[in-house]
């Protein structure tokens, strides 16, 4: 979409969504301030139409960008439903960054996650180009697979149980191509990077937790059964779509999406009598079919009719697809108390969870530090609402499933010696 559209498209259509962006050192996730960030359009990245600082938590004041109509996202359409946008990022002491190509869908938030790396040379740049939304561009068909993988093949190494990884490596490209670099990257922030890439932000809730579920089914489908490993690669899935699903290196993602995932992350699909994850295939229904497996568009329009995401996957899948637990998920210091914790709760769970608050506190000073006393007082209840607003969660003040694993991972990412990147 060139300048000029994209202007023509900001006065005949109001439509506008929301840029919240916030820059990282890839030293131990701690938040750059003070960096300059230059928003312009990817068709005219010279003309800069904002220029912004970040704070002490590594963030800019959100703002609000011009999008195409929400129609364009709402049903296949030749015209492009999102608006492609760069970010140039500086700060003294660091390469520069380049993204472009991050996508701003009308009436939806888009979350930009910039990594800064310490200065190699003067100079020195990374330069990120986001490709086009599956839907609307052109990618290979999936080569399908039996949905359920053979157990007793000599040799093959599976897990004992379903477990949520910590990571996922990530081939980016087809599984032969040696050239291809492979990626560590957190398994929510991996699924919720998939689904941005692949459906729409603007759907349905019930659609997106159904196309949530298929794609988190399918990766642990690849990490029970060890599929890529078995076979000589050093990698758990790749980023083809004609074998896995599309994953892009830098992109935006959504806060819908972002939601959901966090909503589900330990969740899968099973049939009775199978214990691996079942390998969830689909396609989007409008340029490609696959008969028996979902289609994108398809769960779009049954998300619109007020369909659950049980009874959307079920439509595709059949009625003996059920949504399962995953029995561990790894590399977080404790596990869920199994209820939400607020205001007079107390034990070793509150003590444990207030000292992680001031552990991510020495990374982000606007968080306030807290007694380590295990009672969940006022100042413990303003230190999560806090953490809350920091990292793009409901600032209710109280420590639900999402709010739990969000102060785990982060306190792994900024007290973790060496980070995987």
């Amino acid at each position: 979409m060139n300048t000029a559209s994209l202007k023509s498209m900001q006065t005949d259509h109001p439509d506008e969504g929301t840029l919240q962006l916030y820059v990282l050192s890839s030293i131990r996730n701690q938040p750059v301030e003070d960096a300059s960030v230059q928003i312009s359009y990817t068709g005219n990245p010279d003309s800069v139409i904002e220029e912004v600082k970040t704070d002490a938590n590594g963030m800019i004041p959100e703002i609000q960008l011009p999008a195409p109509p929400l129609e364009y996202s709402m049903a296949p359409s030749e015209y492009q439903p999102y608006a492609e946008y760069t970010f140039r990022i500086s700060k003294e002491g660091f390469d520069d960054l380049d993204i472009s190509g991050a996508e701003i869908l009308p009436d939806a938030t888009a979350i930009q996650r910039a990594v800064l790396s310490p200065q190699a040379a003067p100079g020195a740049f990374e330069d990120i180009v986001i490709p086009a939304h599956t839907l609307y561009g052109e990618y290979p068909e999936k080569i399908p697979e039996d949905e359920i993988k053979p157990m007793d093949t000599s040799g093959e190494i599976v897990l004992s149980r379903v477990v949520i990884p910590e990571y996922v490596v990530v081939h980016d490209g087809s599984p032969n191509d040696s050239t291809a670099k492979d990626y560590y990257v957190r398994y929510r922030d991996y699924i919720k990077n998939v689904a941005s890439s692949e459906i729409y932000a603007t759907w349905p809730d019930n659609t997106i937790r159904a196309n949530v579920l298929a794609i988190m089914s399918f990766t642990l489908n690849r990490v029970y059964t060890e599929w890529y490993r078995n076979k000589g690669y050093d990698f758990t899935i790749t980023s083809s779509t004609a074998f896995d699903h599309k994953w892009m290196h830098g992109r935006n993602i959504f806060e819908s999406i972002s939601r959901i995932v966090d909503e589900l992350f330990d969740n899968y699909l099973s049939r009775p009598g199978v214990r691996q994850p079942i390998l969830t295939q689909y396609c989007d229904g409008q340029r490609v079919q696959c008969p028996n497996w979902m289609t994108q568009w398809g769960s779009k329009y049954l998300g619109d009719q007020g369909y659950s995401a049980i009874e959307i996957l079920r439509n595709f899948y059949g009625s003996n697809m059920y949504i399962n637990t995953a029995e561990e998920i790894s590399g977080i210091p404790a596990s869920w108390p199994g209820q939400p914790l607020d205001i007079g709760s107390s034990g070793s769970k509150i003590r444990q969870i207030q000292e992680q608050l001031n552990a991510i506190a020495n990374a982000y000073p606007a968080l306030p530090k807290i007694s380590v006393d295990g009672v969940f007082g006022e100042n413990t209840q303003n230190a999560v609402k806090k953490f809350q607003q920091i990292f793009g969660l409901p600032a209710t003040g109280i420590i639900d499933y999402s709010t739990w694993y969000e102060i785990q991972e982060i306190y792994v990412g900024v007290t973790r010696i060496a980070e995987l990147v």
